[in-house]
């Protein structure tokens, strides 16, 4: 098997594309970086690849689009060792690694330098949905709050210890012109903010959901996951699907309440 490296985004498309498709559960943060990548909303050249079997057909793919870390598909183990060093002999710098735990810890395995720390993230898959009870009303997001939504990320990324040095405005621009911000508001305000991506083969992820510490203990996460939800099954998504920090036991009974279910943990690994 071998590994092909580009930054032409259609090139990369028309090889990865069909296999990440065919599982858009597992492979649900590749596919919609793709569609970031598409619209232009990282600031740096992306870097992709997809791995090759020997009759020519398609058997994994990542991207890299910095600062973010590396992003792997539900990539065969085995195959991670020759990608972390054709990506050594490219001299290209990669901050950490994030993906399915076997191929993510694989690929770390195999890096030149040591790992610093990792966070562990459970997928869920919603089941059948739940509303809570819970005081306020949504409201979708427009480009008018580009600037409140940027701080709500910002504060997201530093306490959830995710892409801090990273600049959250481009992707939240691109997410309030595709209207995937939603507002839950109570007393005449936002008071917490979740995010929920446009169908892709029927797929829909929530994310990120972030509440300010002083309007916690409400019902508001619970809340606005649950209008993201029913925003992207009247959207058509057959299967919504979130992430949860496994250090956070709060939030993983929140989403169960709701109806989300467990099905496959993902990994963080971060690099010196």
């Amino acid at each position: 098997m071998t590994w092909t490296i580009t930054s032409g985004v259609e090139e990369y498309a028309a090889a990865a594309e069909p296999w990440l498709l065919r599982d858009p559960v597992r492979n649900t943060v590749v596919l919609t970086v793709l569609r970031g990548i598409r619209g232009g909303q990282f600031a740096e050249e992306p870097l992709m690849g997809w791995l090759t079997e020997e009759e020519g057909s398609t058997a994994g793919a990542f991207s890299h689009t910095p600062p973010y870390p590396l992003l792997l598909g539900d990539v065969p183990p085995g195959a991670l060792p020759a990608l972390a060093t054709t990506l050594i002999e490219l001299d290209h710098v990669v901050p950490g690694v994030s993906g399915p735990v076997r191929a993510a810890e694989a690929f770390a395995a195999a890096w030149w330098r040591p790992a610093t720390g990792r966070t562990a993230q459970r997928l869920y898959r919603l089941g059948a949905l739940r509303p809570p009870s819970t005081k306020g009303k949504p409201r979708i997001a427009g480009p008018h709050d580009l600037s409140l939504a940027v701080r709500f990320f910002r504060e997201f990324q530093e306490e959830a210890h995710v892409e801090r040095t990273a600049d959250p405005t481009p992707v939240v621009a691109a997410r309030l012109n595709r209207d995937e911000l939603l507002w839950w508001e109570d007393d005449g305000g936002p008071v917490s903010i979740a995010g929920v991506s446009a169908p892709i083969a029927g797929m829909s992820r929530i994310g990120p959901v972030y509440t300010p510490p002083e309007l916690r203990g409400r019902g508001y996460g619970s809340a606005v996951t649950h209008a993201a939800t029913r925003k992207a099954l009247d959207e058509g998504a057959t299967e919504v699907l979130l992430f949860t920090d496994l250090g956070n036991p709060k939030s993983n009974s929140i989403y169960q309440r709701l109806g989300y279910r467990p099905i496959a943990d993902y990994v963080t690994i971060h690099f010196e």
